[in-house]
């Protein structure tokens, strides 16, 4: 193997050696390539004379555009963005509705059955309440027929007793006239008949008489129970409303008389409810039954009684509700103002029943705290003139008697405000947890009475 190995390496060196003994030495020189002749590769004289040059075609040149093509290659490039963002605009609307729509259903698969049990259980307290209106209706005809069925029986027993009364003296005449039957006796006989007969005739004019009597007692008892009646209403008229141990009497309009309210704890809400009782002297234009001023704006809530017809303002006079026929002159009337700033849903109850109601009123507004409350007045002037005058202005005082006023932080339901609205009832017993009648303090000034 070692032998082998030997020999190729000797063959490889002669191998090398020849190679560079075949590679000349002055590499370095210059070589000559001879190309042949190029005979074939001329042009003759005759050839260059009788042909002539071919031109060369002149270089491309781009189109040359006036100020109207580039206007319409603008026009074109805006219109395709145009294109472009419609495009892009419809696929976006395109997933927008589609995902309002999934929410929308979702929403209805959550709620719905909610909804659906609202309105039944509400259906269910309308038919209660109706069930309940018709029970107490027909309750009170079978008591008026009871009343009507007793009395025509009397009058029947009446009557059956006088028939009663009337034949057994007829038969006692016949049996005395046969008793004096005959010739000698005929003479008496006839005249004990006469007898009787005046007799019977002065008993039937007494009985008329005794009719005529129990009629016109009847109709003195009717005039007596209509007498009754209306002094009732007189007296309830009159007087303070069931319940309302005190009221306020503003004799007259003058520039002084007003009523200051201090408030139970200062407040700052989104909702409220003002209630009171009031029976005006006179229904004249826009008096003032209710005001509540802050610094930054004298007509934060204000309730106006204008004619016969109740006005609510919440933050000036363009936010309002009216209720028409609200007031009547020397009568006393329940009137409740609520409103929410939530969708700025305004309502006027009156005499626990709701009578006018307006969305947008203030909506979103909140009252301010430490704020005046007055009755019968405003403080408009104290703030438009930036100044405390002396007086107020006597065309907007209110003349009459009121009662009952409370004030809450809350939307109170309609079973909370019909409640306080029954004139025989108890509507001085509920107390607003802002203004409390009979417990917030009240300064009557002006002539303003405190009344029992």
């Amino acid at each position: 193997m070692a032998s082998m190995s030997k020999w190729t390496f000797l063959q490889a060196m002669c191998l090398v050696v020849s190679l560079s003994t075949a590679v000349p030495e002055n590499y370095e020189d210059d070589i000559d390539v001879n190309f042949g002749p190029n005979y074939f590769n001329e042009i003759t004289e005759n050839q260059m004379e009788g042909e002539t040059p071919i031109p060369s075609p002149e270089p491309c040149k781009g189109p040359v555009f006036t100020k109207w093509d580039k206007l319409f290659t603008m026009l074109e490039n805006s219109q395709m963005k145009e294109n472009m963002l419609l495009q892009y605009a419809d696929d976006i609307i395109k997933v927008e509705l589609q995902s309002l729509r999934e929410e929308m259903l979702q929403f209805v698969a959550q709620y719905g059955g909610s909804c659906a049990s609202a309105v039944e259980s509400s259906v269910r307290r309308a038919g209660i309440q109706t069930e309940t209106r018709l029970q107490n209706a027909l309750d009170h005809v079978q008591e008026v027929s009871a009343d009507q069925s007793v009395q025509h029986d009397a009058a029947l027993q009446q009557l059956l007793a006088v028939s009663v009364n009337q034949a057994a003296r007829l038969e006692r005449l016949e049996n005395n006239c046969l008793k004096w039957g005959g010739g000698g006796l005929a003479s008496q006989a006839k005249s004990f008949q006469a007898r009787h007969l005046m007799q019977e005739v002065m008993e039937t004019e007494n009985g008329g008489r005794l009719e005529k009597t129990l009629a016109a007692i009847s109709s003195e008892l009717q005039t007596i129970r209509e007498q009754l009646t209306l002094y009732t209403k007189s007296v309830f008229v009159n007087s303070l409303p069931s319940g309302c141990d005190t009221g306020l009497l503003f004799p007259t309009r003058s520039s002084t008389a007003h009523v200051e309210v201090s408030p139970k704890t200062p407040f700052k809400t989104n909702a409220v409810t003002i209630c009171l009782w009031v029976k005006p002297t006179q229904v004249l234009n826009k008096t003032i039954l209710f005001s509540y001023s802050t610094t930054g704006n004298a007509y934060e809530l204000q309730l106006v009684l204008n004619g016969q017809s109740v006005f609510f303002t919440v933050y000036g006079e363009t936010h309002l509700v009216q209720a028409s026929g609200a007031a009547q002159e020397g009568q006393w009337v329940h009137i409740c103002a609520v409103w929410s700033s939530q969708q700025g849903l305004a309502s006027l109850w009156v005499n626990g029943q709701q009578a006018a109601s307006s969305p947008g009123v203030a909506e979103g507004h909140e009252l301010r705290s430490k704020g005046s409350i007055l009755l019968g007045q405003e403080y408009g002037r104290f703030f438009r003139h930036l100044s405390i005058p002396d007086t107020f202005d006597a065309e907007l005082a209110f003349t009459g008697k009121m009662t009952g006023v409370n004030m809450w932080d809350r939307v109170l339901d309609s079973k909370e405000i019909s409640r306080q609205a029954r004139l025989d009832g108890n509507g001085c017993g509920i107390r607003g947890n802002v203004v409390a009648w009979g417990i917030s303090d009240i300064e009557p000034k002006g002539g303003v009475k405190l009344i029992y």
